[in-house]
């Protein structure tokens, strides 16, 4: 990387440390971040079939949620929306489902040294129920997964950096 690159990327991330201080506050998109489809079978009974969740990330290592709601044994599909202009390449953003249980700080440590796989470590697989891939200002990913056991499971942003603000929880009833 030439010297103008290295200082051009040093100035942005001074520009973003100075204007992602002070208030945080997530501005509503008025988008819900579940959904819940339900159909009823021959006898009327009202059954879940799929759980679709959206969440946003934005330029301020925020994500529009702490939480989200799906049921157990039924298809997730979970959408991640990258809503501000920064690229990838300063403001990455992923989500990243952990097994209960998993160390999230050890497990961010090594997704800092992971670059080469977009801060998913290969060593921790068996730690990871889904993710999506990294993803910069503007650009989304879906994703589907089956989750059958009930539990909190923590998601988190890999990106270096991000974990201390962009975490939470994916409750499965």
């Amino acid at each position: 990387m030439n010297k103008k690159i290295k200082i051009s990327i040093l100035m942005l991330m001074g520009c973003l440390a100075i204007t992602s201080c002070g208030k945080k506050e997530a501005t509503p998109t008025g988008e819900s971040t579940e959904i819940n489809e339900q159909t009823s079978d021959s006898e009327g009974q009202t059954e879940a079939v799929s759980n679709v969740l959206v969440i946003e990330g934005n330029d301020q290592m925020q994500f529009n949620t702490k939480e989200l709601r799906a049921v157990a044994g039924k298809p997730i599909t979970l959408t991640l929306k990258h809503v501000g202009k920064i690229p990838k390449e300063a403001m990455g953003h992923n989500l990243v489902i952990l097994q209960e249980g998993t160390d999230e700080a050890a497990f961010a440590a090594k997704a800092i040294a992971a670059k080469d796989t977009d801060y998913i470590p290969a060593s921790e697989k068996a730690s990871i129920i889904a993710h999506t891939k990294l993803i910069g200002g503007g650009e989304e990913d879906t994703i589907e997964f089956t989750v059958d056991k009930k539990g909190t499971y923590n998601f988190l942003c890999t990106f270096p950096g991000h974990v201390s603000m962009m975490k939470g929880v994916l409750i499965v009833e």
